[in-house]
């Protein structure tokens, strides 16, 4: 059963406070393993993604099979049944759509001393991604890694998609066709984030790296940090529901189990001003449960990390979704757009009861790679801006280094930079005659 709290419990702000530290995920120690894979893959390149890839997929791959062919990519596209080709289209237009909106816009101007400053806007030259494989392989995580990269203008993209066995998703590399992506290794794990920032014989380096995968990616990506950018270290799924009792049941019973089903540990949260509701839910993700295929992992994350919250209004509920932070927020009230107004930290938000998260996992168009661990507190979810660096401008005319450089030589002095100062001198002087 899930942890229920009541608003009126007296020790109600210590037992929340708890649930805000509790650790979702016992991951292994596996940075020393980490640490010697990236070794050996700077070392030995090539070589060592191949034994790797053996070892851990059980495929085995020689420099000219790392990366699926143009006609292995041709094959696969064909075999996927027209019904799924049609839905991946749509997605992929509605997620090009949303994000051409994100494009910043360069800027210029002069100000009041004749300064001209600025800045503009360009794409990091090469990005990889992060594909899972196996039993987690998601075509859905192709679109949405790779076509805010493609938008940005990021002239190389190459993505990394473990296939255990050699076992392959049709889905996952028509995607990366839909992306604009021609460029897929069949290789995963530590090796081939190391790969893709240190670079091999045959793998070129990248700039920056996103998408998700498991604790070993995780911790890779945490590696090389540094030599690359990485989007973000994503945790467990998460998911928190605010209710005002005119929710239906199964309705919200659903969405909580879409990201209990992800993962055991995962955590659905339901925040409801009505005891009532409270009660219809939990009752019927019982229900639910029984139905599903994927019924173990549901149940044992809605029965480890499950939060089930009775708010003394949405006031209050708003607050205390605030400090989860979650990944993905549903207000599941009658007036969602008055609620948004007090709502301030969430990955996503999906208004009314009409927009399942589910929605946003797929086809609504933003992102669905999202900030976890309440890190929405500081971070956004995956977007246009992450394969974009913003470059600054500036222009001195003689007119405005005399009105400002003054300033610049003092504050250099009172940080005892002599040769920052005399830079700013040595062209006063020139002014001066």
């Amino acid at each position: 059963m899930p942890q229920f709290l009541s608003a009126d419990d007296t020790d109600f702000e210590a037992r929340f406070t708890a649930l805000l530290g509790m650790k979702r995920e016992d991951s292994p120690d596996v940075d020393a393993t980490v640490s010697a894979i990236i070794d050996d893959v700077r070392v030995r390149g090539d070589a060592a993604v191949i034994e790797l890839t053996s070892k851990f997929d059980k495929l085995d791959l020689v420099p000219e099979t790392l990366a699926f062919s143009p006609a292995e990519i041709d094959d696969a596209c064909a075999r996927v049944p027209q019904a799924e080709r049609d839905a991946l289209e749509l997605a992929a237009e509605r997620i090009r759509a949303y994000h051409e909106r994100q494009k910043p816009e360069d800027a210029r101007w002069t100000d009041a001393t004749g300064a001209s400053l600025g800045w503009r806007w360009s794409a990091v030259s090469a990005a990889g991604l992060y594909v899972p494989g196996g039993l987690a392989s998601y075509p859905s995580s192709v679109l949405m890694n790779a076509i805010p990269a493609h938008v940005a203008g990021v002239e190389r993209l190459v993505i990394c998609a473990p296939t255990p066995g050699g076992v392959v998703n049709p889905l996952v590399l028509l995607a990366a066709r839909l992306s604009g992506v021609e460029t897929v290794y069949r290789i995963g794990g530590a090796q081939a984030i190391a790969a893709m920032a240190y670079g091999t014989q045959t793998i070129d380096p990248v700039d920056k790296i996103t998408g998700p995968g498991n604790a070993f990616v995780a911790a890779a990506k945490r590696r090389v940090f540094g030599k690359v950018g990485i989007d973000m270290i994503a945790g467990p799924s998460e998911i928190l529901v605010i209710g005002d009792g005119t929710g239906d049941p199964e309705w919200i019973a659903l969405d909580l189990l879409s990201q209990a089903e992800h993962d055991e540990s995962a955590q659905s949260i339901l925040i409801t001003t009505s005891q009532a509701e409270a009660d219809a839910v939990c009752a019927e993700v019982d229900r639910q449960l029984r139905m599903l295929e994927r019924r173990k992992i549901a149940g044992a994350s809605w029965r480890d990390n499950g939060i089930v919250i009775v708010a003394r209004d949405l006031e209050q509920a708003a607050v205390l979704s605030d400090r989860f932070a979650p990944e993905h927020l549903e207000l599941c009230v009658d007036d969602s757009e008055a609620l948004l107004e007090h709502v301030t930290h969430a990955g996503a938000i999906f208004l009314g009861h009409w927009t399942p998260e589910a929605i946003g996992d797929y086809i609504g168009g933003p992102n669905h790679v999202l900030p976890t661990a309440r890190s929405a507190r500081f971070s956004s979810g995956l977007n246009v801006l992450d394969f974009m660096k913003r470059t600054t401008l500036a222009r001195m005319t003689p007119e405005a280094l005399a009105a400002i450089g003054p300033a610049a030589e003092v504050l250099a002095q009172s940080e005892s930079l002599q040769a920052h100062g005399l830079s700013v001198r040595a062209r006063l002087k020139k002014l001066n005659g």
